[in-house]
């Protein structure tokens, strides 16, 4: 795995605070993603998961929202950064995917087209070149690349091929790090599972970060090297994915743990316990 490789070199860390008006929403959140691991970011609603998220990427917007703090991703401090330079970094160094892909897909673009516009929001070159990105990004996800399959409108696909577009899209340009805000949420549990297959193989192939945010305990076990434990706007828990679900240390987290059933707590990522043991 990429993660064994690169544990040691912090590739986003963060320590913020965020209110909307007088009401705080995140409070002194500290945060760090390390290169080539996948990180879990787990609370219930309205804990501020999503805020975290649109932080990162600044798309808060600045009229409603107050923040403060840092957030330091690779060589640049995002606080700092104007429109423009976090324009050039969205899709390209960090990249996102949603809850919704059909929300999040244009009803009346061809998928062929907007795969096009978010390679060329990125690179340059010829037209040959953009789809030579274009069946490469969809092969990565598993997906069609034939004339047939492109020329489809999002309302032509599976919520689980619009998903992997969407994910084709975020991957096109091997993003260093890629957050996955309630991705699999809307899915089905087999299609769900393709997915996080899927997240697991990008990560591994390409060594791509990924923030995994989810209220989903079952997932986030599947998934993620290390767990941070997010409730009522504060971190207040973070360790390895065996830790958190066989030793948690906080109360609120024991009470996460207590509420799935036993089956999962007790055999926690028994895919990345297999990995590890092959590895050795």
């Amino acid at each position: 795995m990429a993660f064994k490789n690169s544990q040691e070199k912090t590739l986003l860390s963060a320590h913020i605070s965020v209110r909307y008006a007088d009401k705080p929403v995140l409070r002194a959140v500290q945060l760090k993603i390390q290169c080539g691991e996948v990180l879990g970011l787990v609370g219930q609603s309205g804990s501020g998961k999503s805020t975290l998220a649109m932080a990162i990427l600044g798309l808060l917007e600045k009229k409603r929202t107050h923040t403060e703090g840092n957030i330091r991703f690779q060589d640049s401090e995002l606080l700092q950064l104007s429109e423009r330079e976090l324009r050039a970094l969205r899709g390209r160094a960090i990249a996102l995917v949603l809850q919704s892909p059909l929300s999040s897909l244009n009803p009346a673009l061809k998928i062929r087209t907007q795969l096009k516009e978010a390679w060329r929001a990125h690179a340059s070159g010829t037209s040959e070149e953009c789809m030579t990105a274009i069946r490469a990004c969809m092969a990565s996800v598993s997906l069609p690349s034939d004339d047939e399959f492109l020329r489809k409108y999002p309302s032509q696909m599976s919520v689980g091929q619009a998903q992997r577009v969407l994910i084709a899209m975020a991957v096109m340009h091997r993003p260093a790090l890629l957050i996955a805000d309630e991705a699999t949420s809307a899915l089905d549990v087999i299609t769900q599972s393709e997915i996080l297959a899927l997240f697991r193989h990008l990560n591994r192939s390409t060594g791509m970060a990924i923030l995994y945010i989810s209220h989903d305990l079952a997932s986030v076990a599947g998934i993620c090297d290390r767990i941070a434990i997010l409730h009522q706007g504060e971190i207040v828990e973070c360790g390895t994915t065996e830790q958190i679900f066989t030793n948690p240390g906080h109360n609120y987290t024991q009470r996460l743990m207590a509420a799935i059933p036993r089956v999962l707590s007790a055999g926690a990522n028994p895919q990345r316990k297999s990995e590890a043991a092959a590895a050795r």
